[in-house]
């Protein structure tokens, strides 16, 4: 049997289906009324129904719109952290990437629910701004072989989220990566441009911070009842830090999720548990190939019912989940 603590871990964009949560809505009154809370809290800073995104009907606010899929994947993983907890789970910290650090600032106690929401919305929102100017790939090496191959291409792209041995995200302006990707492909690497049309993780950030800096004026952060590890610092955070400059940087500069991954493990943490509607960050805690570590996701794409769920859990309690 492993022993080890358990971690929840928190995915960034990725993870998002239509009709992720619609069968948990109709079979947990856990999820949902979860949901229905973030629901409440969204609605005073948009003016689209969450839950009709969630159930995937016919006219509801595309999840390709970031202003949608951020905080849509935001309510999503806030409510699989309670079903989690609702039979028996509990973390002993919490990690989250990219975005899903907001998530993670929620359930660890952080942030109120309607600060959290705040910042998922607000954050999406003016990120619409840095649309059709840049991008994201993904590179299936190394991060210190990654920056090699951006050398010749200067500020123009940078390291955006490290994320596994060998896999790292790279983000910048959008005729770069293009030559960046010939160069790769040329080279016999294996890259994939991400689906998004912005460029998180690079300078290009700076372009709204003060427009963040003004709409998340009069955030109240605290002590957080479970750690969190960021993966913007690399440490163990002293929440009480997370207003709103915290969360400009957690867009703008590089996520550190390996780091924070190996950081968790020396700490004696043993199973780490994504809380998402798709298995995205697994696979890279499993790349690091650590003995006795478990890597559970929680939903799969097309597979978003209660016997998704109670599956997971099981494999957990088969591998020693507490």
């Amino acid at each position: 049997m492993r022993e080890g603590k358990t971690v929840f871990v928190f995915p960034g964009q990725g993870s998002q289906w239509v009709g992720m949560a619609r069968g948990l809505l109709e079979s947990s009154p856990v999820f949902a009324a979860e949901v229905e809370a973030c629901a409440r809290e969204l609605a005073v800073h948009v003016d689209w129904s969450l839950l009709a995104v969630l159930r995937g009907e016919e006219g509801a606010a595309s999840l390709e719109r970031v202003d949608v899929v951020q905080p849509a994947l935001f309510a999503v993983m806030v409510s699989l952290a309670a079903l989690w907890r609702s039979v028996g789970v509990e973390p002993d910290a919490v990690v989250g990437h990219s975005q899903g650090e907001i998530a993670a600032a929620y359930v660890a106690g952080a942030l109120s629910l309607a600060d959290a929401v705040k910042v998922v919305a607000l954050r999406s929102r003016a990120i619409t701004a840095l649309a059709g100017r840049g991008g994201m790939v993904s590179v299936a090496l190394p991060a210190g072989e990654v920056a090699v191959l951006l050398e010749p291409f200067g500020e123009r792209i940078s390291v955006a989220a490290v994320n596994g041995p060998r896999s790292t995200v790279v983000a910048g302006e959008s005729a770069a990566l293009d030559e960046f990707l010939a160069t790769a492909e040329a080279e016999g690497v294996r890259v994939r441009r991400i689906p998004v049309d912005y460029a998180s993780h690079s300078r290009q950030v700076a372009s709204i911070e003060e427009e963040l800096a003004a709409v998340l004026d009069g955030l109240e952060p605290r002590a957080a009842s479970v750690p969190l590890l960021s993966t913007v610092t690399g440490e163990w955070l002293d929440t009480t830090v997370m207003d709103g400059s915290y969360w400009y940087r957690n867009l703008a500069q590089t996520v550190h999720f390996e780091p924070a991954v190996r950081r968790l493990v020396e700490d004696g943490f043993r199973f780490f548990v994504e809380t998402s509607a798709h298995p995205v960050l697994t696979q890279s805690v499993e790349e690091l190939d650590v003995p006795d570590v478990v890597a559970l996701g929680t939903l799969r794409r097309d597979e978003g019912g209660l016997d998704r769920f109670l599956l997971s859990a099981a494999e957990g309690h088969a591998h020693g989940l507490p």
